[in-house]
């Protein structure tokens, strides 16, 4: 059976192919100039100085030094460059006589470096000296070739031992390739080794068949793997513990528990040894497949036979606790495992505080670490990030940045992922100058700003229209070697065009074609919505027309910029001709689309036919956004129709979306200007500040007067009560309009009131707002604190 199936032993097996290592077919010459300065000997009546180049130590060797002399010099050398050169001076020595020992140094230190041309020439030097070469250098040489992922010239190294030297590999040689080659899932070098290995009639013995054993299971080939076990005994071979639990790893790489369980009751029914290592796979088994009781439970049960758990038996429970998010659980567990002896490690740790920040227990995360350090365990880069992270999302970044200098204080560099969460967080909440700072931090200690870092920060400066310093970031990003993508001159584009600044837009969009890159939709769209916000409706039709000739489609993004240029210029003739467009190219309308059109209907006095076309698409079945009631709730209230319009408000609530921000602000102002009953514009007034929006205060200010003049101080005095509360009125300025209610001066308070109502917003105000027009990154902010 041939080795995809079962990897029978076969004498007839066909030879390996050979690999293509170049000193095999032509050996390199002795190459020249490999010292780099003259190597100078300078002599002495008993001792001889070897000075290899400027700066270098010298070497001191009595003018008879011996063999191990020599090999005590040449261990000392740094690198194999400096071990080589020695060995040059010591060839011209008339005594030297290089013996084995020597040889095998100088192979393991050039072949540290990956210097094979020189590795060639020592192997040569042996055989002229006729030093008898042992499988050991050898392996040697294929461990270094492994070291560099040179793996096809590991495997060659068997027919150089046996074309050049004439040395016979055998079973220690050829399992410590599969070993490496095993370890690298190099299936198919492992098929090629093992049918060499069965060519040269080379025996087997039990480790061999763990490592092709091993091998199959890595890549699910179960059922081969078992039938290459039942062919152990032929070899009067016994299946140890390490040939079960390469079957039972296997097991479990497919999710096959059961199969893994059985693998056990077979190793007690032949009497196999079953120690912790056989215990701890499997129990590794239960947590990666999210079966945590059933992990609990066996340990147990192994238990009372006798199983005792050591450390890694802890981690991985705490561990598998921590990922199905019993991080209680897993903290009696770590108490169990400190009773019983065991010091956890930093993996165990990092697992429970990273599962606490993920419940956004910060004060126990940070309980663990303090109890983490007691212990003598350092916290580490993971450690650091995982709180990090945390204080960022719950927008305490200044603990987050004490904590990254105590990092760098404690000497663990932070990473590239941790300098990004904290530049991506202070941008957010404002610490432009610091997360500047951050940048400029980064590169002394070795870590390199990566894309994603230069558009965060490009991002932020495009918002706030510093477009001369995103410029400047943008050439330092490219003398940094930083890669550019279209994602980048996307951040640019759109900052630019959402300042109308329409021709510096123009110039970073030509320049994306001489850079090489191809623009996407994100970028003709962005562009082209620049065009008609700037009343370019002509150039954004051309563009339009390159997006096509690009091999781009128009989309609903596209149609939809075209649409609100003409609803806004009051053109319904072309705007009901865009959807008509839009709808025959495949493109279905959006939310957004009849939203945009029942805007410019409600603008140029349409309000029926906008009416009309909302009880359309409700019968399409689209969900309604605020975007679409919004326009006609504005036109009812204008019409003085205020039954009308709370009636689609109620609507609103009850079958769309809920109403946002401008939604309440345009119910609130209808409810107190239109001439309707008070009481309905109070109650409106406490519906909307227990929900989380705060009245405008121009509004605010008519139904302040209203209750006035109706003698209703009462009613406003506790509503003023309840807009200062949820607005997080500071102490003075409640004390202070309080004692202006007190005596009844409403005039004095409600000026107050203003001045502190246009400083606030409320966390509703600014999620509606942020998602409707703020950065790129700050949306992406509010979705995750959300």
């Amino acid at each position: 059976m041939a080795f995809n199936f079962c990897l029978k032993w076969y004498t007839n097996t066909p030879a390996i192919h050979s690999f293509n290592l170049p000193f095999l077919c032509n050996p390199p010459s002795r190459p020249r100039n490999l010292i780099s300065s003259p190597v100078s000997i300078s002599k002495q009546p008993s001792t001889v100085f070897c000075v290899l180049s400027p700066g270098r130590s010298v070497i001191s060797l009595s003018p008879g030094f011996t063999s191990q002399q020599f090999l005590d010099s040449l261990r000392s050398q740094e690198d194999g460059a400096s071990g080589y050169r020695l060995f040059l001076w010591a060839m011209k020595q008339p005594h030297f006589a290089p013996n084995l020992p020597i040889f095998e140094e100088l192979v393991l230190k050039l072949g540290n470096i990956g210097s094979f041309d020189l590795v060639r020439q020592v192997l040569d030097e042996m055989k002229r000296s006729e030093v008898e070469a042992v499988e050991r250098i050898f392996c040697h040489l294929i461990n270094s070739y492994a070291k560099f992922g040179m793996f096809e010239e590991s495997v060659g190294v068997i027919e150089l031992m046996e074309k050049e030297f004439g040395l016979s590999p055998g079973t220690h040689t050829f399992n410590f390739l599969l070993n490496i080659l095993v370890n690298e899932s190099k299936l198919i070098l492992v098929e090629s080794v093992h049918s060499l290995m069965r060519q040269n009639g080379v025996k087997p013995d039990v480790l061999t068949f763990n490592l092709l054993i091993k091998s199959l299971s890595k890549v699910h080939q179960i059922r081969p793997a078992i039938l290459l076990m039942e062919e152990m005994p032929h070899y009067n071979l016994v299946p140890d513990e390490e040939t079960f639990s390469a079957i039972t790893q296997g097991y479990i790489e497919i999710g096959d528990l059961e199969g893994a369980l059985r693998v056990r009751e077979q190793m007690v029914a032949v009497q196999c040894p079953c120690t912790n290592k056989t215990i701890n796979v499997l129990i590794v088994g239960f947590c990666k497949l999210g079966k945590i009781a059933g992990a609990l439970k066996f340990v147990q049960e192994m238990v009372t036979q006798g199983f005792c758990p050591d450390n890694f038996t802890f981690t991985t429970l705490i561990c598998g606790l921590c990922t199905e998010g019993y991080v209680d659980h897993a903290l009696e567990v770590l108490d169990l495992m400190l009773q019983e002896g065991f010091d956890p490690d930093i993996c165990s740790y990092n697992a429970i505080i990273s599962a606490f920040c993920r419940k956004s227990e910060v004060v126990k995360a940070m309980e663990v670490m303090e109890q983490m350090i007691s212990r003598d365990c350092s916290p580490n880069t993971v450690t650091y990030n995982a709180i990090i992270n945390i204080f960022c999302k719950e927008k305490r970044v200044q603990e987050a940045t004490e904590i990254a200098r105590v990092l760098a204080g404690k000497g663990v560099i932070p990473d590239l992922g941790t300098f990004n969460t904290l530049i991506q967080s202070l941008c957010l909440t404002g610490n432009f100058t610091n997360a500047m700072n951050f940048l400029s931090d980064m590169k002394p200690r070795g870590c390199k700003p990566d894309e994603f870092t230069y558009n965060i920060l490009l991002d932020t400066l495009c918002a706030k229209g510093k477009f001369g310093e995103a410029m400047k970031l943008l050439k330092d990003m490219e003398s940094s070697g930083c890669s550019r993508s279209v994602i980048t001159y996307n951040t640019l584009i759109s900052g630019f065009c959402k300042r109308k600044k329409i021709e510096e837009a123009e110039e970073i969009f030509d320049q994306m074609e001489l850079q090489g890159l191809s623009r996407d939709m994100v970028t003709y769209n962005t562009f082209i919505d620049g065009l008609c916000k700037c009343n370019r409706v002509e150039d954004a039709s051309l563009l339009m027309d390159q997006m096509i000739i690009e091999g781009l489609k128009p989309d609903k993004f596209t149609y939809n910029s075209f649409l609100a240029y003409f609803c806004k210029v009051g053109d319904i003739k072309n705007a009901a001709d865009t959807v008509q467009k839009m709808t025959s190219n495949g493109c279905e309308p959006d939310v957004v689309t009849y939203g945009t059109l029942i805007q410019g209907l409600c603008r140029a006095g349409r309000t029926e036919v906008g009416i009309r076309l909302l009880r359309s698409i409700q019968m399409k079945g689209i969900n309604v956004t605020p975007q679409a009631y919004n326009p006609i709730l504005r036109s009812l209230f204008i019409r003085k129709k205020n039954t009308e319009a709370m009636r689609l408000f109620r609507e609103m609530e009850e079958k769309a979306e809920p109403p946002d921000t401008t939604s309440y602000k345009i119910a609130f102002r209808g409810l107190c200007s239109g001439g309707g009953p008070i009481r309905e514009a109070i109650d409106f007034a406490y519906e909307m500040t227990m929900k989380g929006y705060l009245p405008e205060f121009s509004s605010f200010y008519m139904l302040a007067q209203g209750l006035c003049a109706l003698n209703m101080e009462e009613t406003l005095v506790k509503l003023i009560d309840k807009v200062m509360e949820k607005a997080l009125f500071s102490d003075d300025d409640v004390d202070v309009i309080k004692g202006f209610l007190r005596i009844r001066k409403f005039e004095e308070a409600l000026p107050i009131i203003g001045r502190v109502l246009s400083t606030r917003e409320s966390m509703r105000e600014i999620y509606d707002r942020t998602m409707e027009g703020g950065s790129m990154e700050e949306r992406r902010w509010l979705k995750l604190i959300n």
